[in-house]
């Protein structure tokens, strides 16, 4: 059951999760642990804290504290394991006005070397267990312009459905001017779909950057998307049945 934790000037949702929950520095287990917590620190997805005593690498105290209206003081530590130090990638919440926190260590996401939920890789951030995605086939005829210029039309879309999001239209790419397209060094990553890379658009002489991503290798739960294209909908016009989107 779900454990929601109130404090004077601040509300903290948390909830145990039911996960193995490991994370590597320079290929060494900093913590294993099959009693993490889910602690939503905004609203949009959760952060792992951690059982202190799952953790397996040492945590130096490096004398800094952050402050949390809701959490309380975080004691900020370096992590350090294997002859590997992450500087001020823990903190801990001794004092905390939430009982669930006290014995438990937050570390930070990017500072670890990689996250494994069970046996499979975590990218960006912990997954949130209430966000969704659906991934529909449809024949909604899709239209996209750029500066007037249509650039991609479509009847076999694919949709992709994401709780919180717009529902992107994902496009094959025979139905896409790919003359058009100049590849871009940018990359994004997905806790639920994946590494995404970019395409630019060059129209009437002018490139419009980055308004194309696309997944060639998707995270298993998205593989319906694989190697399709999908339109920045907010950069560019997006026709959905003969309406703009």
């Amino acid at each position: 059951m779900a454990t929601t934790a109130t404090t004077t000037r601040g509300r903290v949702r948390i909830e145990p999760a039911h996960k193995r929950v490991r994370a590597l520095l320079g290929g060494m287990v900093v913590v294993d642990t099959a009693r993490p917590w889910l602690v939503w620190e905004g609203p949009h997805y959760p952060t792992y804290y951690l059982p202190r005593e799952d953790v397996r690498a040492t945590l130096e105290p490096n004398g800094k504290v952050v402050r949390s209206p809701s959490r309380g003081d975080a004691r900020r530590h370096d992590v350090v394991i294997g002859g590997h130090r992450a500087e001020d990638a823990a903190g801990t919440y001794e004092d905390s006005p939430v009982p669930e926190l006290r014995d438990l260590v937050r570390l930070d996401w990017d500072a670890m070397d990689t996250w494994l939920e069970e046996d499979e890789q975590v990218y960006v951030h912990a997954r949130n267990p209430y966000h969704r995605v659906d991934i529909l086939n449809s024949s909604r005829h899709v239209r996209v312009e750029i500066d007037g210029v249509t650039v991609a039309e479509s009847r076999r879309p694919t949709v992709l459905f994401e709780t919180g999001i717009r529902p992107r239209f994902y496009l094959p790419l025979t139905d896409v001017r790919t003359e058009l397209l100049r590849p871009s060094s940018t990359s994004t990553g997905c806790p639920y779909k994946g590494t995404a890379s970019y395409y630019s658009v060059e129209v009437n002489g002018k490139l419009y950057e980055d308004v194309i991503w696309t997944y060639e290798h998707p995270l298993a739960e998205s593989i319906k998307i694989a190697g399709l294209l999908c339109f920045y909908d907010e950069k560019v016009d997006v026709f959905v049945d003969g309406t703009h989107t």
